[in-house]
């Protein structure tokens, strides 16, 4: 028998499976691990295929799929597939079931996310689902019919599945990138063609995901002999009508979303349609021949056992999802029901039994996206803003500028000397310095100004409506300021100074260059004076 493993393991501590997500679920809150190492060994030895999913053309880009397939090859890869053979194949089988019509309903398979959770939950409808197995699996099984039992096989996708013996090692797009660093191998460096010629990359027969496109050209769209069906949710309804209404439904295209181009994991949703363009930009014209050796013989079906259910709930379980949720308004239960339980009770002891994710819970999602928006927005050692807040800022402050005539200035602050004191007295000692001058800087600035750490030992100040000359006191201030905290912290004299560069945007007068290039310049006169000095 024939079993649908678990996707991959989401590091929220409810879910084991990709793909339970409901619209609410926000991407930035899913993270996903795949089998990396198991990848970076087959890459060492030198002889193994990867199967590159189309969706890389969207995660890699600017890099052309060309560039992405060479870096696959210069990190040792030795065939690289995109895995339309895998949809070639599946889709086959699909055909020869349309084909068929002695059934009243059939599941499509190729989801595993939908066939582990009907194993789990709608066990009813395990006998319904088609005898297919998944692309990824399909075209493994094909390769190595071809090749050899010995070929290593690496599969990278939006969402990998994860345990299959058909595959040596299963692994997100990012950990392809992970794996690409450490090969030494970087996409954007390497050529925009092919340097190899590649296998058959053109479809004939499929669509993304190994539906047969002459099935959906043979059927409308809401035909009763074809149902799309969208979302886990829908399996409840789904095994009412199958097995209680004993409705013959025909062929059901069930997914756990509209595609993996639409998968959180791929990104936000507002780039949808942009990640759809770039993708379709990167598929070739359709093959008129048959791209699938027919010469090669291998089994594409599946069987599906059921996964017992649990029947109580771990109390301890319940109530750290209960603290996961958190309180509602007024210390009280969340009430937006958006889980698709009546209350919060009812959700914990879902999810502490492995029927629901706490990705299904709105309020603790928008909770981690807002934590991890802090993160993002602060520098951790510091607690002045990060890199990315400072370029927001300076933009908007352009913008202003131009809109009200009214000019600010910038502060590009390094550390004179900060090598010294890691080498010296510990990298401990230099991160207390660090701390230090950030609260000297904070001291010296008022709330509408913005400091920021632009990395390492080097800051920068947006001095909102303030002109050259007042910048310039400004400067003065921090500098004495920071060559006091190294009395303070009992240094050495000289050993914690800052040279401090100041430029302003006049909007008076045509500016010339991005102004923090002209701040780190100015700074550059200020060391050339002897470092401890404005410029």
């Amino acid at each position: 028998m024939e079993v649908q493993e678990p996707l991959v393991r989401i590091e929220d501590g409810a879910c084991i499976r990709c793909g339970l997500c409901v619209p609410a679920c926000p991407h930035d809150a899913i993270e996903v691990t795949g089998e990396l190492g198991r990848a970076m060994a087959v890459a060492a030895r030198g002889g193994g295929v990867l199967i590159l999913t189309p969706e890389a053309a969207a995660h890699f880009y600017p890099a052309t799929p060309e560039q992405v397939v060479n870096a696959c090859y210069a990190a040792g890869f030795r065939v690289v597939n995109r895995g339309v053979l895998g949809d070639e194949l599946v889709a086959q089988e699909y055909l020869k079931l349309w084909r068929d019509s002695t059934w009243g309903t059939l599941i499509r398979s190729t989801d595993p996310v939908v066939v582990d959770t009907i194993r789990r939950d709608y066990p009813e409808l395990v006998p319904y689902l088609a005898p297919v197995t998944i692309p990824a699996v399909a075209e493994a099984r094909y390769l190595r019919a071809m090749v050899g039992e010995r070929l290593e096989i690496v599969y990278a996708g939006v969402c990998p599945p994860a345990g299959r013996p058909e595959l040596d090692a299963a692994i997100t797009f990012r950990d392809l990138e992970q794996l690409l660093e450490l090969r030494g191998v970087s996409p954007a460096a390497q050529p925009d063609f092919f340097i190899r010629v590649p296998s058959e990359r053109r479809r004939h027969l499929s669509t993304a995901g190994g539906l047969p496109i002459a099935m959906l050209e043979e059927v409308p769209y809401a035909s009763k002999r074809f149902r799309k069906v969208r979302g886990l949710r829908e399996l409840r309804g789904l095994a009412r009508a199958v097995t209680v209404d004993r409705l013959d439904l025909g062929f059901v295209d069930a997914l756990s979303h509209e595609g993996w181009l639409d998968h959180p994991l791929s990104g936000p949703p507002e780039e949808l349609f942009w990640r759809r363009s770039v993708v379709a930009s990167a598929e070739p014209p359709r093959s008129r021949f048959p791209v699938v050796d027919q010469s090669v013989v291998a089994s594409y079906g599946a069987t599906f056992q059921i996964e017992p259910r649990l029947v109580q709930a771990d109390p301890t379980r319940v109530e750290e999802v209960l603290e996961a949720i958190g309180p509602g308004p007024n210390g009280r239960a969340w009430d937006c029901r958006a889980c698709g339980f009546a209350t919060c009770e009812l959700f914990a002891h879902a999810a502490a039994m492995g029927r629901a994710s706490l990705r299904q819970c709105p309020p603790h999602q928008a909770r981690r996206v807002d934590e991890a928006e802090r993160d993002s927005a602060v520098d951790a050692l510091t607690g002045l803003a990060a890199y990315r807040v400072l370029h927001d800022r300076l933009t908007y402050e352009i913008e202003r500028s131009k809109r009200s005539l009214e000019g600010f200035a910038l502060l590009f602050i390094d550390l004179d000397h900060f090598k010294q004191v890691n080498d010296q007295f510990g990298h401990e000692a230099g991160n207390q310095v660090l701390k230090a001058v950030a609260a000297e800087i904070r001291h010296a600035i008022r709330a509408s100004d913005l400091a920021a750490r632009y990395g390492g030992d080097e800051f920068v100040v947006i001095l909102t409506r303030t002109d050259l000359e007042g910048a310039n006191r400004v400067a003065e201030a921090i500098r004495a300021g920071i060559e006091g905290v190294g009395r303070r912290l009992g240094y050495p004299v000289g050993h914690v100074t800052a040279s401090i560069g100041v430029a302003e945007y006049d909007v008076g007068r045509p500016h010339e260059g991005d102004l923090l290039v002209q701040a780190d310049r100015a700074l550059y006169q200020a060391k050339s004076l002897g470092r401890n000095a404005v410029a």
